[in-house]
């Protein structure tokens, strides 16, 4: 065998090495994103999402201040009781004189927004998610076309969830 063929195998057996250990390193940080993004979500999307079971009615915010908005809770569902006051997390979609429609988290006074804007709201986190994994996919695993699913499907879900808030 030759000195350069000698010379040249242990060159390609690291350069595979090395490059195997990037695809893994960079396959789990994206799953590691992704993961984050749904954990993230999951705390809203499930009482937005199954609501079957759960207390459902309308609040009308009456009063926000700092990260919280209150007004009273009217019933819909069978089982569920009026309520004086009750907490929804302030945003830009939540404005005072506002009437929507909620689901009471159980064991609380804090109630989070049904239907489809409360549905794609709650996957907010996971879209951004989808947005930062499709960098990582793209550039560390060098799968251009995932990563521009995974950034369109994130820039999709937050789009429709602004436009439908």
């Amino acid at each position: 065998m030759p000195a350069s063929a000698a010379s040249r195998a242990p060159r390609e057996g690291a350069a595979a090495v090395l490059r195997f250990g990037r695809l893994a390193a960079m396959g789990t940080v994206a799953a590691l994103i992704l993961m984050a993004g749904v954990w993230a979500s999951w705390g809203t999307a499930q009482h937005a999402m199954f609501t079957k079971g759960r207390e459902r009615g309308a609040m009308t915010v009456t009063r926000c201040a700092g990260d919280v908005c209150t007004g009273p809770y009217t019933p819909t569902s069978g089982g569920s009781k009026a309520r004086d006051r009750v907490e929804i997390e302030r945003t830009v979609a939540v404005k005072r004189g506002q009437t929507y429609a909620v689901a009471v988290k159980p064991g609380s006074s804090a109630v989070v927004r049904t239907g489809p804007s409360g549905f794609l709201y709650a996957w907010v986190p996971f879209g951004g998610a989808l947005l930062l994994a499709s960098v990582v996919v793209a550039g560390g695993l060098g799968l251009s076309r995932l990563g521009w699913v995974l950034g369109g499907s994130g820039l999709a879900l937050i789009t429709a969830a602004f436009v439908v808030l």
